[in-house]
């Protein structure tokens, strides 16, 4: 048997497709995406991927420090 995976872009989507399965008494599950797969489905995973990489580079200490009065220079 196969399973299949709905990704409801909203709350009324996601009511509409347990309405369904339990009209058809059909078995589903309901599971919370991470962070991760949030921000995924939001900006992107090139985006996704960008950011991560600049906070373990400021974590690892790659990082610029501008000053203030050269801020709007």
């Amino acid at each position: 048997m196969q399973a299949l995976t709905f990704l409801p872009k909203n709350k009324e989507q996601l009511t509409a497709l347990k309405a369904i399965a339990k009209a058809m008494k059909i078995d589903f599950k309901t599971v919370e995406l991470t962070d991760r797969e949030k921000a995924i489905d939001l900006y992107g995973l090139p985006i996704v991927e960008k950011l991560e990489q600049g906070r373990e580079d400021f974590k690892n200490g790659k990082r610029v420090k501008i000053k203030i009065e050269d801020l709007w220079k």
